[in-house]
C-alpha cells in the first residue's frame, strides 16, 4: 500500500507546487488515491465531496467560536483540502483529467475563498476578536460584518480578476488540461532586483495560500490575524491586477 502511495505520489504530483503540499499534503493524498483508485469513484465526485467538507469546515468556524471550536473547524477544513489535492491527483492516476474537471475544481476553490471570508467574519461578530486597528472588537460589533461585507467583495473580485486575465483572448495563451503553472518552465530572474521582487512574490503567493498555515494561527487562537491578512493580500494582488488593467485598456 505504502509502496502504491509512492508510486502515485511522485506520477501525480505537480512541478511547481507549494511547500506544504509536497511535504504533506500530497503524500496522505497520494494514500487516499491509492484507496480511490480501486472504487468507480470519480474525480469529480472527490471534488464535490470537498466542497461539502468545507461547508461543514465553515458551519463549524461560525457555530464554535472558542479556539477548540476554531482548531476543529479548521482540522476538518484540512480535511476538504486533503480532498483537493486528491481530485486531481485521481483524475491524472486514472488518466481522466479533463478541461471541465479542471474548471470545476477551481469553481468549487472559489466558493471556498468567499466562503471562508464569510464564515470568519461571522465568527468574530458572535465571539470578538482583534479589529483592523489590532484593538479588541466585542462580540457584536458591527464593524465585523462590514468587515465580512469588503473581504466578500475583495475576495470575490480577485478571482474574477483570475478568471479574466487568464482568458485566453487576454493571456494569449490556450487552455490546457492541466493548470498552466503545471506544465510551463518556470523562468530564473536575472538581476538582483527581479530576485528581491520574486521572492516578495512568493511569500505573498504563500500567505494566500491559507491550507498552508491557517493552521498556525488556529493553535495560537488568533484567527482573527488571519483574517485580515486574507484580506489584505487578496486587495494587494487585486490592486496590482486593476493596475496592470489600467495601463493596458486604459491607454489613448
Amino acid at each position: 500500500m505504502l509502496g502504491e502511495a509512492k508510486r502515485i505520489y511522485l506520477a501525480t504530483r505537480k512541478k511547481h507546487d507549494q511547500l506544504f503540499n509536497t511535504y504533506v499534503m500530497r503524500p496522505l493524498a497520494a494514500g487516499a488515491v491509492a484507496l480511490l483508485a480501486r472504487t468507480a469513484v470519480t474525480p469529480n465526485q472527490v471534488t464535490l465531496l470537498n466542497l461539502a467538507v468545507f461547508v461543514v469546515a465553515a458551519a463549524l468556524l461560525v457555530a464554535l467560536p472558542t479556539t477548540s471550536g476554531g482548531l476543529l473547524a479548521v482540522g476538518v477544513l484540512e480535511l476538504s483540502y486533503l480532498l483537493d489535492c486528491a481530485d486531481g491527483m485521481l483524475a491524472r492516476h486514472k488518466q481522466l483529467a479533463s478541461k471541465e474537471g479542471h474548471l470545476f475544481d477551481f469553481f468549487t476553490d472559489e466558493l471556498k475563498a468567499v466562503l471562508l471570508s464569510g464564515a470568519l467574519s461571522v465568527r468574530f461578530f458572535r465571539g470578538g476578536g482583534l479589529g483592523l486597528d489590532a484593538a479588541l472588537w466585542p462580540a457584536g460589533d458591527p464593524r465585523f460584518l462590514l468587515a465580512g461585507v469588503v473581504g466578500v467583495a475583495v475576495i470575490a473580485s480577485a478571482i474574477s480578476l483570475t478568471n479574466f486575465v487568464r482568458r485566453p483572448e487576454i493571456s494569449g495563451r490556450e487552455t490546457t488540461v492541466s493548470a498552466y503553472y503545471e506544465t510551463v518552465a518556470e523562468s530564473r530572474p536575472e538581476t538582483p532586483a527581479a530576485r528581491a521582487a520574486a521572492l516578495v512574490t512568493t511569500f505573498l503567493r504563500f500567505l494566500n495560500h491559507y491550507p498552508s498555515h491557517i493552521w498556525a494561527f488556529a493553535l495560537a487562537g488568533r484567527l482573527d490575524v488571519f483574517f485580515w491578512i486574507y484580506v489584505l493580500i487578496n486587495g494587494l494582488y487585486l490592486a496590482r491586477g486593476w493596475l496592470g488593467l489600467l495601463l493596458r485598456f486604459g491607454r489613448a
